[in-house]
């Protein structure tokens, strides 16, 4: 079956492209290695290589790495914030234009192609894959942060907007700027950077007939070179970043559970235990890994995400309820009302703002967005684009709002309100659990807590792992398990090698570091897909 797209195929320039997967793929060269692996040359071993080596290096000059790491990410936030900003603002900007354009007529996989999940299974592993650990690393740490910052008092700008000391001595107002800068860093913009790449590498898979890996999306800008070093550059990349982004996560995960397992059971806050606990979670996702996509990742995902609405309804139910619903909405206005501040990259917003969180977050997010993209890609053929846009960028962003209004709207009014200065004081990695704690069945709900954690952990370790598998085989979908078990390997490797070198400031680092070149990628990204929208029958 093919149908006529405009575009070149790989073997000349011709205007069909089969829907099938072989003419893209016989481009790139594979060979089985000797243990079974599918390799992709030359991606996979620079790839492989620079990751094995990094590990490496980082573990023998911890000492060092740590100093290097934290200068680097000082300097890329600071130097080009502004960059990051308006990058995600492009994002919005096309996600939102595709929905109301014609555009989105168009279906992923063509006229006739049906959606391969229900929509529950479809949102659990896309919400699972997407930002699991970071909600609960900072569904209550983020809020009282910016709460925390904007009501205290700050004399040396009184007249600057600012989330942080925009509202000085007002609780009202500090909450209403912290919650709605917190709903700015968890709202349209990421999941907006991670509906273009998912749209991206859907498109031109599964309507073009190319490889499903980063390469393809861009064979209407450069043609026949991404079968070439343009290609094997862009791939190598989209490795990198995946694979920093996710260790960025992990890292955050293995802190977050080591604080709640000591906070339940006494066990010790140190690297030995955060070591044991990456190579033990990282084992489970390997055995996920060997289960596959149906019976892996689809089936935690959806524990996941009971264990998810559970805790949720929970704290809903037994916090201030009243306060959390009518905090919803007014949250959602006051996100509106400052969005145009806080997304302009040259506003008022003060500098920690801008480049201590917003801009660490949007690169984090894009060195995210390979491994995201690809999976949403992976379980999303059969929508339309605009049911696909709207349901990855709209429902999503949504459930997020109401997820930080319960944790962290409950954890302000335990200060405001009840005067618990514990969930304020806490570190970040523990304050979820000591709001929590203030709450009925503390023991329960923080094990709970601490086992969405873990599974949150595997998800993203085994679904990394099939990504970056994907890259690095060419495109190919069912490449040999013992890659995909090479790579979750290094993930938990690469996590602790991080932690070992600089703590979270590495990790933060890292993903900002390989963030950057791929922003680039991204926008070149937005003209590869309205071009190859434009040339499907709607």
């Amino acid at each position: 079956m093919s149908d006529t797209t405009g575009i070149p195929a790989p073997d000349g320039p011709t205007a069909l492209i089969d829907t099938e997967y072989e003419i893209g793929q016989d481009n790139i060269t594979t060979s089985i290695g000797p243990f079974g692996l599918d390799i992709h040359n030359p991606v996979f071993a620079i790839s492989g290589l620079t990751i094995v080596a990094f590990v490496l290096v980082t573990l023998a000059f911890q000492e060092s790495a740590g100093a290097v790491f934290n200068d680097l990410r000082v300097w890329l936030t600071s130097t080009f914030d502004w960059f990051f900003l308006l990058s995600a603002n492009v994002f919005v900007l096309l996600c939102l234009f595709l929905i109301v354009s014609p555009y989105g007529k168009v279906r992923i996989g063509g006229k006739d192609a049906t959606p391969d999940y229900s929509y529950s299974g479809w949102f659990a592993m896309l919400f699972a894959a997407g930002m699991g650990i970071g909600l609960m690393f900072y569904g209550v740490s983020e809020p009282i942060s910016h709460f925390s910052s904007s009501v205290a008092e700050n004399a040396g700008a009184p007249d600057s907007w600012a989330p942080l000391g925009g509202a000085a001595g007002d609780a009202a107002a500090a909450r209403h700027l912290g919650m709605a800068a917190t709903i700015f860093h968890w709202g349209l913009h990421p999941w907006a950077i991670y509906a273009i790449v998912a749209l991206a590498l859907a498109l031109f898979s599964y309507n073009k007939g190319l490889p499903l890996t980063m390469r393809s999306v861009f064979y209407p800008i450069f043609g026949e070179r991404v079968w070439g070093w343009t290609g094997h550059v862009i791939d190598t990349l989209a490795v990198f970043a995946t694979l920093f982004g996710l260790a960025t996560s992990l890292g955050f995960g293995a802190e977050q559970a080591n604080a709640g397992l000591n906070h339940i059971f006494g066990l010790p806050v140190n690297d030995v235990s955060k070591v044991v606990l990456i190579v033990a979670i990282t084992g489970v996702a390997l055995m996920s890994v060997v289960a596959g996509l149906d019976a892996g990742v689809k089936r935690l995902s959806e524990i996941n995400m009971v264990l998810a609405a559970l805790l949720l309804a929970f704290v809903l139910l037994v916090g201030p309820t009243l306060a959390i619903i009518t905090g919803f909405f007014t949250n959602l206005a006051e996100y509106a009302r400052y969005l145009p501040e806080l997304s302009n990259p040259f506003g008022r917003a003060d500098d920690n703002f801008r480049q201590g969180w917003t801009s660490f977050y949007w690169a984090w997010w894009i060195s995210w967005s390979p491994f995201v993209g690809m999976f949403i890609a992976r379980v999303s053929r059969g929508r339309t684009v605009r049911e696909f846009i709207i349901a990855v960028l709209i429902v999503p962003s949504v459930v997020s709002v109401f997820w930080m209004t319960a944790f962290g709207g409950t954890a302000i009014s335990q200060i405001v309100n009840d005067g618990y200065q514990t969930v304020a004081d806490a570190p970040l990695e523990l304050k979820l659990f000591a709001m929590l704690e203030a709450l009925p069945l503390q023991a329960i709900t923080s094990f709970i807590a601490i086992i969405l954690v873990i599974v949150f952990f595997v998800t993203s370790s085994d679904s990394g792992s099939l990504v970056i598998d994907t890259i690095t085989a060419g495109g190919k979908v069912d490449a040999p398990v013992p890659q995909r078990v090479f790579w979750a390997s290094f993930e938990g490797l690469v996590a602790i090698a991080l932690l070992l070198g600089g703590g979270l400031g590495a990790l933060q680092a890292m993903a900002v570091s390989t963030g950057f070149p791929f922003t680039i990628v991204l926008l070149l990204a937005c003209f590869a897909i309205l071009k190859g929208l434009h040339s499907e029958p709607r």
